[in-house]
C-alpha cells in the first residue's frame, strides 16, 4: 500500500522545500544534533550530496 503522505521523502526534496523544513525545525526549536548525526551518516553511507545538502543547513548565516 502505498503512502498518502504529501511531503515527500527527505531525499526527494527539493532545495526550497529542504529550507522550508529546516526553518520549520527552527520554529519548533529542534535540536541541531540530530542533522549532524544525520550528515554523518549520510556520509557513512555514501550519499555523499544529501550530506552535502545537510552540512549546508549547518553553515553559519553571518
Amino acid at each position: 500500500m502505498a503512502r498518502s503522505s504529501p511531503d515527500p521523502e527527505p531525499w526527494a526534496r527539493s532545495a526550497a522545500q529542504q529550507r522550508c523544513h529546516v526553518q520549520a525545525c527552527w520554529r519548533l526549536e529542534c535540536d541541531i544534533d540530530p542533522m549532524i548525526l544525520r550528515a554523518r551518516l549520510l556520509r557513512f553511507q555514501g550519499a555523499l550530496p544529501q550530506a552535502t545538502c545537510v552540512e549546508q543547513e549547518l553553515l553559519p548565516l553571518f
